[in-house]
């Protein structure tokens, strides 16, 4: 990829129904550039789909938290189903470095991450924990 394809990938993340034309202006290029670009991008896999946010998907958790895991011996696997498996969970993410796993989860409430982390703490396989609060986010190019 070069600088235009990643300007062009950019441009895609900030809005995927933007129209050609409104991508060859944003980007100082002819259509038929952004369109022989996308069409390259995405017989090579570079771009492997598009999708829609939902309202709710942007409207985050009131309350959210990252959790470190350490998990003992080969649990992992185990712990990661059900972690998934949680309807609070929004990721698990496999690490390397002190913890094994970094866990996103979103709440309406305190109480509801509390009995969320109660109940990850007391899976078999964790052996310990350390969890932070999100305060705010600030997403790139937004």
């Amino acid at each position: 990829m070069d600088d235009l394809d990643s300007k062009l990938v950019k441009a895609l993340q900030r809005d995927g129904r933007a129209a050609v034309s409104e991508l060859s202006a944003d980007l100082g290029v002819m259509r038929a550039t952004i369109k022989a670009r996308m069409d390259r991008l995405r017989a090579s896999g570079e771009i492997a789909g598009f999708t829609v946010l939902t309202r709710a998907d942007v409207v985050a958790h009131p309350v959210r938290g990252l959790m470190m895991l350490g998990i003992e011996g080969r649990g992992t696997e185990k712990v990661m189903r059900a972690l998934s498996a949680m309807v609070e969970v929004q990721a698990v993410h496999s690490t390397n470095g002190t913890w094994d796993l970094i866990v996103e989860i979103g709440t309406e409430t305190l109480d509801a991450l509390d009995a969320v982390l109660f109940a990850v703490r007391r899976m078999d396989g964790v052996t310990r924990s350390e969890t932070s609060l999100l305060l705010s986010t600030r997403r790139a190019g937004r």
